[in-house]
């Protein structure tokens, strides 16, 4: 089993990740935008469905990865770090994508919510890039199973995101209007993150494999 250590840090990570805008964060503020609460639940249903897929996948991946290719470890922790660093750029360039921009959508049934939900998350290139490039480094073949070790973390950032994201479903009308009438709020908003996803790319830099 990991650490608590690395359970905390990872949960950090997947916090960051779960606070960058991305596809999903985009429909799921959309669809509760333009159909409601239970539309936006349903579709995070099928969200974290599709990431669940991604996880296993990639948990498989990582650990056929790490017990057959030498250095595989310092590879996927390097580029890691590349990867949380262009996350906060992401977040800290000039123009960069709002927290909030919903386009208006049609309303659909709640089969259809949980599949365009599910398939925005499989094909979600932020989640399948973490999973390969930030989940690997916390894997310590000296602790036991490595398969296990993938599961445990993936299913702790599947409950931050659920999480983050639920709430953000439950508050997204008041939420839009709020940083919309504070843009400050915003750009400290965008500043906070990158700072911190830059923090945690050079821990992540910086970590070497317990013996």
């Amino acid at each position: 089993m990991p650490s608590p250590e690395a359970l905390l840090v990872f949960a950090a990570l997947s916090l960051g990740l779960a606070l960058t805008p991305g596809p999903n964060m985009l429909y799921l503020v959309s669809r509760s935008l333009a159909q409601g609460t239970g539309a936006g639940m349903v579709s995070l249903l099928g969200c974290q469905a599709g990431s669940l897929v991604i996880m296993l996948c990639a948990a498989a991946g990582i650990t056929a990865a790490l017990l057959a290719i030498p250095y595989a470890w310092d590879v996927l922790r390097l580029g890691g770090a590349a990867y949380l660093l262009w996350l906060a750029w992401q977040s800290l360039r000039p123009g960069g994508q709002p927290l909030f921009a919903p386009c208006p959508l049609p309303r659909e049934p709640a089969a259809r919510l949980f599949g365009i939900g599910a398939a925005t998350a499989a094909l979600n290139p932020k989640v399948a890039l973490f999973y390969m490039a930030v989940l690997p480094p916390f894997i310590d073949t000296a602790r036991g199973h490595v398969l296990l070790q993938g599961a445990v973390l993936g299913s702790v950032q599947i409950a931050v995101c659920t999480l983050f994201d639920a709430l953000l479903v439950l508050g997204a009308a008041g939420t839009a209007r709020l940083l919309g009438a504070h843009p400050r709020w915003m750009a400290a908003q965008r500043w906070l993150l990158g700072g911190a996803l830059g923090l945690l790319a050079v821990k992540l830099a910086t970590t070497e494999r317990a013996p």
